[in-house]
């Protein structure tokens, strides 16, 4: 299909003044590159911070994840996904006197709100951590409820340093924003390894994590000039964020009645039995390593590209992006999808330390993470378009098809999970995803012209060879010794994983990927 010339987005109004600050332009590979070595070093740090906290007993374990979730669920909208994907469009319009201005007026209401939500969160504890349990739990609700209200301080720390990260990538600054992460998992393991295993300190090495992951970015801001001043006062831009801002509500929203249903069934003792909610935390904890490293951190390095090309209306260049962008990102996950479905006993297995481990824990999490690989390849299409519309200051598009997209994943989280378990939260996952990836592919070509055929002509052949991989690695994993405990789980992933990822190496050679090449050509150098 052949792309339309480039064109004015009608969809986009003129905004802020005619000609954007210029910024220099740095490598795409090197920005990417940076991005996935943080999202490396950040995940496999967290996967040890969750191999220390899996040596606590369910019940300490399992009322900490419930606690966690409360901040979190408003972290997407007034942290890291909101922020990021609303500032940054706007703040790649201004000069860099309205820049300054703006990061000033934006932290300081971020600051405001924060505060509030921090207090009402505390009090409403009890409330709050009932609606996310049910009537007869698998979690201790006292517990649950005393550390929430020690976690809710995590919600101002995330949001502090998301508008760090928010004000260092926009400037397309992507080293201490990208390993900012690993200081929360570092500090995080420490206080676990030092401080007794009680709930406080569980609770608190979390909150000196938050701390953590804000502190190292200060110094990078400081030093690019970008360290803000926070103050109440207005600035014209800020209407606009704020406005980019008000849809993520409607998502947000979508977002946590989708988390609500699922920890209440998760802590659901007449269906799940105790540590079911640990078993999520495992397979949530692997899927997201490998979704941020070969899909978000991909998408993460090429948003300010995408927004700079936005303001500047070259919509042929935003085009090739998008193509570049999905093709990349399914090749990375292509391969990660099959193989995780079918090691996925092994790589649950990497977080029992020691032999005689939870087996309602390591049986949950394996379920739970077959049917989440099949998500991989039409999340990654999603992430990317996604980013294409918020680029574009089209955030209302963007949140419509994502709430609803949440709100069908729960009916079938509603039909699916009674009928066929734990991998049925996965396979929901997966057909809202490929609902949602079709919506913004139709929408975005309305607009500019999407080049479906290509796109779906690159699927048809990673797919199937990331497929067979799998199914190599599979076989392979047969003849191993049984997967449980961590020491057979790394051997099992390294011998049955690096078989499978060779052929599907060695297929994408045959088939003449460019991908592929262009990775040789990087290994040659």
């Amino acid at each position: 299909m052949t792309v339309p010339p480039a064109a004015p987005d009608p969809g986009l109004s003129p905004q802020g003044p005619a000609s954007p600050a210029p910024a220099p332009r740095r490598s795409l590979r090197a920005n990417t590159l940076i991005v996935m070595a943080g999202t490396l070093g950040s995940r496999l740090s967290g996967i040890v911070r969750a191999q220390v906290m899996a040596l606590f007993g369910n019940t300490l374990l399992d009322a900490f994840l419930i606690a966690v979730r409360v901040p979190n669920l408003l972290r997407e909208l007034l942290a890291e996904g909101a922020l990021v994907n609303s500032f940054i469009p706007v703040y790649k319009t201004l000069d860099d006197v309205g820049r300054r201005q703006l990061a000033s007026a934006f932290s300081g209401v971020l600051i405001a709100v924060n505060l509030l939500l921090m207090a009402l969160g505390i009090l409403a504890a009890p409330w709050i951590v009932d609606l996310l349990l049910a009537g007869s739990p698998n979690v201790d609700r006292a517990l649950a409820i005393y550390m929430t209200q020690l976690v809710m301080p995590f919600l101002m720390l995330i949001s502090l340093a998301s508008v760090a990260m928010g004000l260092l990538n926009a400037d397309e600054h992507f080293r201490e924003s990208s390993f900012a992460p690993v200081a929360f998992n570092i500090a995080g393991i420490v206080v676990l390894l030092l401080l007794p295993d009680t709930a406080t300190w569980l609770a608190f090495g979390w909150l000196l994590g938050g701390v953590a992951q804000l502190v190292v970015q200060l110094p990078a801001l400081r030093r690019f000039g970008l360290l803000p001043t926070p103050a109440l006062r207005g600035h014209p831009a800020l209407g606009r964020v704020l406005r980019q801002m008000a849809p993520f509500t409607l998502t947000a929203g979508a977002r946590q009645f989708l988390n609500l249903y699922v920890t209440r069934l998760l802590s659901n003792a007449g269906q799940f039995p105790a540590g079911t909610q640990s078993g999520y935390f495992y397979a949530e904890t692997l899927f997201t390593t490998v979704n941020g490293l070969f899909v978000v951190s991909p998408a993460l390095a090429l948003f300010p590209r995408f927004s700079q090309y936005a303001a500047e209306g070259n919509w042929a260049e935003f085009r090739a992006l998008t193509v570049q962008a999905i093709r990349t990102t399914t090749f990375l996950a292509a391969p990660m999808s099959a193989l995780l479905v079918a090691l996925a006993p092994y790589a649950v297995s990497l977080f029992n330390l020691r032999p005689s481990f939870d087996v309602p824990r390591f049986q949950a999490g394996t379920g739970i993470l077959i049917g989440w690989a099949l998500a991989l390849v039409p999340w990654a299409v999603v992430t990317i378009l996604l980013r294409t519309f918020y680029a574009r200051e089209r955030t209302r598009v963007a949140v419509l098809v994502s709430a609803t997209g949440f709100v069908v994943e729960v009916l079938l989280y509603h039909l699916l999970v009674p009928r066929l378990g734990l991998i049925g939260f996965g396979l929901s996952t997966t057909m809202s995803g490929v609902l949602m990836a079709s919506a913004l592919g139709w929408m975005y070509g309305l607009k500019l012209g999407f080049p479906a055929w290509a796109v779906l002509a690159h699927l048809g052949r990673v797919v199937p060879l990331a497929a067979v991989a799998g199914l190599v690695a599979w076989l392979v994993s047969r003849v191993l010794p049984a997967p449980g405990f961590i020491v057979p789980g790394v051997f099992g992933l390294a011998v049955a994983g690096g078989v499978g990822l060779g052929v599907y190496l060695v297929g994408a050679l045959a088939l003449r990927l460019p991908e592929v090449a262009g990775v040789l050509r990087r290994l040659r150098r």
